[in-house]
């Protein structure tokens, strides 16, 4: 009966309730979109590289280390030394490496040079491995294995030929055209930089360099072999992901690296310097929050406006129902309901709309930005924001209902 009343008073005056119910539907969209997209955003990140213990590079700061191991963002400050990686690996305590080399690309895309332990133990997610949607894992010195978006937007398949070029500029006049890399493998999508990857091997780096005309004219020889050949060890390589044995050691190993002797290095761990990125963009992250707060805002007090001026023409719905025996806290609380069933259908169009955009956007966002989005708004933060919206419905809705109550009350004075 309550409830019933409340809808029919409601659907009385549907004009201003429908642009009210509008405003709380986009508030619901922003607010849960942005909160979604933002933690979304978070895990995103945090599962770009997984089951790595720690990451080797030259004396940086731990945030660079990062973004251009993981992230092929930035530069890297120096090379380590091969017999440097050697003798780190070396380590009992190390159960697996993963090298990493630096400094090319084609056409704007990071090339990757590595061995095939890259593929053996590289994980994301939830320890989820490399897979191949075409060809295999590299073999030969001039084998490449391409990222998905990377075959995607250049159109390359298995046994395209593709030339390298020395630097990261999207346009460069240094091409390695003298030894060109052949796709022998094209990976499955993962929603990391790993889909913009071109990876080859370290030999096939190092042979590339050996002759270029560009290039340094003694680097096969420094690494112990003729001109023109393929050199049997890399002489340097970038960064270096490990995997250790015991998760009880990682610390102690990474103080052995950090005080090494031989060249200054520096050993992160990637959960530890991922905290600190977040850490720098908080601020931004608060930004956001502050905007769909204000949007939310907008909306609920628009909803108390609206019921305050119905006040005003409900007075003969006020005499009718103080003469049917109404308390005036009924018609308190009358009020109240209907705020509380406004904003109850914002949310579900709001929540609803969220979802299929969502939906309509996870392939769009997966392919150009690597952000992969669940469809799911139902977690903990989600409901606290839709708890939180309706708790502020009802305390915008506060005004007309005690001016209503005030109003039924002076009927018994007449």
């Amino acid at each position: 009966m309550f409830l019933t009343v409340a809808s029919k008073s409601l659907l009385n005056r549907k004009g201003s309730v429908a642009m009210t119910l509008m405003a709380i539907s986009v508030a619901i969209f922003v607010l849960l979109g942005i909160e979604h997209v933002r933690q979304q955003a978070r895990d995103s990140f945090a599962s770009t590289v997984s089951g790595v213990d720690l990451i080797v590079g030259a004396k940086t700061g731990s945030l660079n280390l990062l973004l251009y191991s993981v992230f092929r963002i930035g530069s890297p400050t120096d090379n380590i030394r091969w017999e440097t990686y050697e003798q780190v690996v070396a380590d009992p305590a190390v159960a697996w490496a993963i090298p990493i080399s630096l400094g090319d690309s084609h056409e704007g895309y990071r090339v990757v040079g590595t061995t095939s332990a890259y593929f053996d133990h590289f994980s994301y997610g939830k320890k989820r491995r490399l897979e191949f949607t075409s060809g295999a894992p590299f073999e030969g010195t001039f084998d490449a294995v391409l990222g998905s978006e990377v075959a995607k937007t250049l159109g390359y398949k298995i046994d395209s030929e593709i030339v390298l070029a020395h630097g990261l500029a999207t346009t460069s006049f240094s091409l390695h055209d003298n030894k060109p890399f052949t796709v022998v493998g094209i990976l499955a999508p993962t929603g990391t930089p790993v889909d913009q990857t071109i990876h080859v091997p370290l030999q096939g780096i190092d042979a590339m360099h050996s002759d270029w005309p560009q290039g340094p004219a003694n680097l096969a020889i420094k690494s112990g072999a003729e001109p023109g050949a393929t050199p049997a060890k890399p002489e340097s390589i970038t960064a270096f992901m490990l995997g250790l044995k015991s998760k009880m050691s990682i610390f102690g190993v990474q103080r052995q690296i950090n005080d090494l002797k031989e060249e200054p290095l520096m050993a992160i761990l990637p959960g530890v310097a991922l905290a600190e990125l977040w850490q720098m963009v908080g601020l931004f992250e608060d930004v956001l929050r502050l905007i769909s707060a204000l949007v939310l805002l907008a909306a609920v007090l628009g909803l108390g406006a609206v019921l305050l001026s119905s006040v005003r023409e409900r007075n003969q719905e006020i005499h009718l129902l103080r003469i049917l025996g109404a308390p005036p806290y009924y018609l308190f609380l009358l009020i109240e309901m209907e705020a509380v069933l406004i904003a109850l259908a914002g949310m579900l169009i709001g929540g609803a709309s969220l979802y299929v955009a969502l939906i309509l956007v996870e392939d769009a966002l997966f392919a150009n930005f690597g952000l992969y989005l669940e469809a799911d708004l139902l977690t903990l933060e989600g409901l606290s924001i839709l708890g939180a919206v309706l708790l502020s419905a009802i305390v915008a809705a506060g005004v007309p209902s005690v001016q209503i109550y005030t109003a039924a009350s002076r009927y018994f004075e007449r």
